[in-house]
């Protein structure tokens, strides 16, 4: 993968699509032994009196046991002028509590031998240990004393918020293409009709600086709350067990007034949107074409995913042997939906070319326009379709062979899909896509009407380190 394209998507989440679509070493053909029932996760459900909603899933096979929490808000939840709150959040909840120092919950977990981390998406929030099973209870205990009581003070703050601001300048401001790739998924969507999703997870450094400790203080009363929230845990436990401890911890802290919903609406232009930047840290032009997508609940998304696949994942999808070895007009390409994490939708579809050496950004578009065109034209061939098939399906399995994988897997089909049973059922709706459904979603979605098309250039003497 070329430089510039690590750096972009380098930060990615990889659970079930944005693992497929960024490669992850599967083959185009898998044993025949890979069946559309492989995989298969057994799970039960509850809801506390206070509307934590717990999901558990038995996994016997180690000792092991991983509890992951998902808040349901993310940047779609943030208002004009408070961006980057969510993100902010993710560093706020490592910063103490009641029974907890700052920085402790790292220290507790890794002294038990196990793995800790968080990471902040347009639609979630999650919070996550891996750690051994005979360690359940401290997992638990410390998601339920931050849920019930975060050390929101002004020392905290002010020290995250500067923190949250150096990691928007080393992931973002400071690497070749990412503020256009970044902010490009927002610019399809009208900030007073959507403005879920037309700004940045990350945040802005205006509306960072301009955040008070009181609009902290705010945020974590309307959406760290259990009503708003999902506990799963799987692994090495016995359900009995798992429940006397949820109930310990957890059903006592009060629920909290419902948060307000989201709208967002979006139309099509009347016609091809363009945008040209300039981007100091890149060396080559290249070519970014956006197009918004349907709610991830859409069944439309299954194809759209194959066709991602088709398109931009693998040596042999149509972008890398038309536009790059063929054409030798771009260094690489890549093709992805919601390149971060999923959302409830709109999505967006991402196009992306780096351009070889003196080739023109134009020459390029048109290039990949054309392979785009083609299929909403012609479709896609049964060779391509079957591979497609194939690395979706090894990537589906792939993404559940750990107690982490299938807690994220479970918090996926719960918030995204119309029902978690399609944890189970939506592989065999992915392998029914037929030929017709991918140029049936290509026309409707790659549609001209649907585009904007950033030209992303380099400054003068580009490259800069």
């Amino acid at each position: 993968m070329p430089a510039g394209l690590r750096a972009i998507l380098g930060p990615m989440r990889t659970s079930l699509a944005r693992a497929l679509l960024l490669g992850i070493g599967v083959c185009a053909a898998v044993p025949r032994s890979l069946t559309a029932q492989s995989g298969r996760i057994s799970y039960e459900a509850f809801t506390l009196p206070n509307g934590l909603r717990v999901i558990y899933s038995e996994d016997h096979s180690t000792p092991i046991v991983s509890v992951d929490v998902w808040y349901h808000t993310g940047s779609r939840n943030e208002r004009p002028g408070r961006a980057g709150f969510a993100h902010l959040f993710e560093h706020m909840m490592f910063q103490g509590s009641a029974h907890l120092k700052k920085g402790e919950h790292f220290q507790l977990v890794s002294r038990a031998g196990g793995s800790v981390n968080g990471s902040t998406a347009e639609d979630r929030t999650n919070y996550y240990e891996t750690l051994p099973a005979n360690r359940l209870n401290l997992a638990l205990w410390m998601e339920a004393d931050r849920m019930r009581s975060l050390a929101i003070t002004e020392e905290n703050f002010r020290n995250q918020r500067e923190t949250v601001k150096e990691e928007r300048r080393l992931r973002v401001d400071n690497q070749p293409y990412s503020p256009a790739f970044i902010d490009g998924m927002t610019w399809p969507f009208d900030s007073s009709a959507c403005f879920a999703y037309a700004h940045t997870v990350i945040g802005s450094m205006p509306d960072l600086n301009a955040a008070q400790l009181t609009d902290v203080q705010a945020f974590f009363d309307s959406y760290y709350a259990p009503n708003n929230a999902t506990l799963v845990v799987v692994g090495d436990f016995q359900p009995l067990e798992l429940r006397r401890y949820v109930n310990a911890y957890f059903s006592t802290i009060p629920r909290h007034p419902d948060p307000p919903a989201v709208t967002c609406t979006s139309r099509l232009s009347p016609g091809v949107q363009r945008r040209e930047v300039t981007d100091a840290h890149a060396n080559l032009p290249a070519v970014l074409r956006i197009y918004r997508g349907p709610a991830h609940a859409d069944p439309d998304t299954r194809a759209l995913e194959l066709l991602n696949i088709i398109l931009g994942q693998g040596e042999s999808s149509r972008l890398n042997v038309t536009v790059v070895r063929r054409d030798k007009a771009a260094l690489g390409t890549q093709v992805t939906m919601n390149p971060f994490d999923s959302r409830r939708g709109p999505a967006v579809l991402l196009t992306l070319g780096i351009a070889n050496q003196g080739v023109d950004p134009a020459k390029l578009d048109t290039l990949l326009a054309a392979q785009l065109d083609s299929v909403r034209s012609s479709g896609v061939t049964v060779d391509e379709l079957t591979k497609a098939k194939n690395t979706f399906r090894a990537g589906f399995i792939q993404s559940r062979e750990t107690t982490l994988g299938k807690a994220e897997e479970l918090h996926h089909y719960d918030m995204f899909h119309a029902s978690l049973a399609e944890i189970n059922t939506d592989l065999d709706q992915v392998l029914a896509v037929t030929a017709d459904d991918i140029r049936r979603v290509a026309g409707k979605y790659l549609d001209p009407a649907n585009a904007l098309v950033v030209v992303i250039k380099p400054a003068a003497g580009g490259g800069a380190q």
